[in-house]
């Protein structure tokens, strides 16, 4: 259902006090969702580093992903930060 809206008074734009204010709109969100970007990113290099080393022992499964049993071990034996 849409509405026809003939009288635009109540909709005013609300002028802020200072100019610089109308350059930039703060999002709370965005402050709280970096970081928890990186820790998802974080944990989840783990987890693929940790079945990265498991997959190590399987010549077979490591030659699907186009890898050496020395490189597997190299990938997952850096730290989740790097």
């Amino acid at each position: 259902m849409s509405a026809l809206i003939n009288d635009a008074a109540p909709f005013r734009w609300i002028q802020s006090a200072s100019p610089r204010a109308q350059l930039y709109q703060r999002n709370s969100v965005r402050r709280i969702d970096v970081p928890q970007r990186g820790l998802r990113a974080w944990a989840a290099r783990r987890r693929l580093r940790l079945a990265l080393r498991d997959l190590a022992d399987d010549k077979h499964l490591l030659a699907d992903i186009g890898l050496t049993r020395e490189e597997a071990l190299d990938e997952a034996a850096k730290p989740f930060w790097r």
